[in-house]
């Protein structure tokens, strides 16, 4: 592991401006799991303007679904979600002020465009290995849409949670080398 960069939510622009595609991260600090269903419920409270359940400015939304916490855990697995399912929702939420997301797999042009646009970075970690992510969040607590069981938005504590930056904002992507 080279050059490796620490990250403490909520990121400023200038940290964001600073990561390059391929710089490696570790995050520690609160930030909060959203899924489809969580994503789709935040674009419409941003659409209506209404609050919303969590701060966006500076945040670092994790595509996680964990699986229930075994006795004395505070989390089950916590592997990535696949992240293009999120693209549909992804620039309404940069545009109001997140700054990272952490998922697995590629990303749209409209997506990348609002990483640009806005100075947000999305950030890959390992997939499959949901076991061994856990072990890196300390804290887990359900903040809205319980219902929703495993797609409920946590808020997380995190611990040198690893990831790479995929796509920076500057455009470039670990993915188009």
């Amino acid at each position: 592991m080279g050059n490796m960069k620490n990250l403490k939510p909520p990121l400023s622009d200038s940290v964001v401006r600073s990561l390059k595609a391929g710089d490696e991260v570790l995050v520690s600090g609160a930030i909060y799991s959203a899924r489809d269903m969580a994503h789709k419920r935040l674009c419409e409270l941003i659409d209506a303007g209404r609050e919303l359940p969590l701060p966006l400015e500076g945040a670092v939304i994790y595509f996680v679904g964990p699986t229930p916490a075994r006795p004395g855990q505070v989390i089950g697995a916590a592997g990535p979600t696949t992240s293009s399912r999120m693209d549909a929702f992804s620039p309404r939420l940069i545009a109001s002020g997140l700054k990272a997301m952490i998922g697995k797999g590629y990303r749209g042009k409209e997506l990348r465009e609002a990483l640009k646009e806005y100075g947000a970075v999305h950030l890959a970690t390992i997939g499959g290995a949901g076991a061994l992510l856990s072990k890196h969040i300390v804290a887990a607590e359900v903040i809205a849409y319980e219902e929703l069981g495993a797609e409920a938005i946590r808020k997380l504590q995190v611990v040198d949670f690893p990831a790479i930056v995929a796509y920076d904002s500057f455009g470039n992507s670990v993915y188009d080398e």
